[in-house]
């Protein structure tokens, strides 16, 4: 079994029910069977920081925290990495991002 990264953004300033949202939504679409490459695979999230940036931003952020194998997020069972999110569509909301069992 390998690994995938994965990028989902969800609105709300929740992040516990944004990422419960998300969640549900990649079950529903992927199963519960395991190694979907989403985050489905994920039972749980980290926040990195509260610093609230664009999407874009926080895309290229993600990546590189995925490149440089940052702990916090290097580990396709471990956490999901959260990041504070203003999207593209000017709402609040969460980027979740990591690697998923695929």
């Amino acid at each position: 079994m390998g690994a995938i990264t994965f990028f989902d953004v969800v609105t709300g300033d929740d992040v516990a029910k944004a990422f419960m949202k998300t969640r549900n939504e990649a079950l529903h679409e992927h199963g519960s069977g395991g190694c979907s490459g989403s985050i489905a695979e994920k039972d749980h999230y980290v926040v990195i920081d509260d610093v609230r940036r664009s999407e874009a931003y926080a895309i290229g952020w993600a990546l590189e925290l995925i490149s440089a194998n940052d702990p916090r997020i290097d580990d396709k069972w471990g956490p999901a990495g959260a990041l504070p999110v203003t999207t593209s569509s000017a709402e609040n909301g969460w980027l979740f991002f990591g690697w998923a069992n695929d």
